[in-house]
């Protein structure tokens, strides 16, 4: 298969530069991620700035890479309009250092960039790797992500579908199989810590509280019980449960 692989930790993050080298094995690459961070930055696109583009060489990978001055979305978009000479069947988006469970979902640039794809019609999936302690087993989120491709293909390729995926911070051996969920509730409860700077203005640093009661059957709680989250997604945001409901309002 053709790829684009992308993600939102930069162009020299290990993460992608592991994965590259898994994927590489049996699909065609291109490469198009941020020059730099840009964790948490959701679907957000770059408007007012022109967008700078570099050919990169990544060591001892073989695919053409570029880094792109912008968000994550931004690198789907600019693949798509200038970097692909021909469609790519399926853009990853990855690994994620840390994961993209429940609500945190909403916030994340590696997801957004698989939503993209999805706006084009490409189908994506987005993969996420459990930090623990400030480590996490790439390799085996890599494992599963290229096993996921194998098994998802031929229905994916119909669809423009993105799965969010979470590998948790084990050993592919200890890993206990894949759950195919809906997402979970919050991770953190987030408040502002306040504090006043030389200049008497007020200065917000966000910190929170990871919430342990999450409902079970979801992307939260069965990463926690050891097996990859699997959650289908799309940019289709509305709410088709109530939808003839609300029309009556009016």
């Amino acid at each position: 298969m053709r790829l684009l692989l992308t993600n939102d930790d930069g162009i020299e993050s290990k993460a992608l530069y592991i994965l590259a080298k898994e994927l590489e094995k049996e699909h065609e690459l291109i490469i198009a991620a941020p020059s730099n961070q840009k964790s948490a930055c959701s679907h957000s696109i770059t408007i007012a700035e022109s967008l700078i583009i570099k050919k990169v060489n990544l060591p001892n990978i073989s695919s053409d890479a570029y880094s792109i001055s912008g968000t994550p979305a931004d690198c789907v978009r600019v693949a798509v309009h200038k970097l692909l000479d021909k469609p790519v069947d399926m853009v990853i988006s990855g690994i994620n250092m840390g994961t993209n469970l429940g609500m945190d979902i909403i916030y994340s640039g590696t997801v957004s960039a698989a939503i993209e794809a999805a706006i084009y019609k490409i189908p994506s999936i987005a993969i996420s790797s459990e930090l623990k302690e400030n480590c996490a087993n790439y390799y085996s989120a890599a494992k599963f992500v290229s096993n996921i491709i194998k098994t998802s293909k031929d229905n994916l390729i119909k669809n423009d579908l993105v799965l969010n995926v979470n590998v948790p911070c084990l050993d592919e051996k200890d890993i206990k199989g894949i759950k195919v969920c809906g997402m979970g509730d919050k991770i953190y409860d987030n408040f502002f810590i306040e504090d006043i700077n030389e200049a008497g203005d007020t200065v917000l640093k966000l910190t929170g509280r990871i919430n342990k009661n999450h409902k079970i059957n979801t992307d939260v709680y069965y990463l926690k019980q050891g097996y990859v989250t699997l959650t289908p997604l799309h940019y289709d945001l509305t709410n088709f449960k109530i939808l003839n409901e609300v029309s009556q309002w009016f």
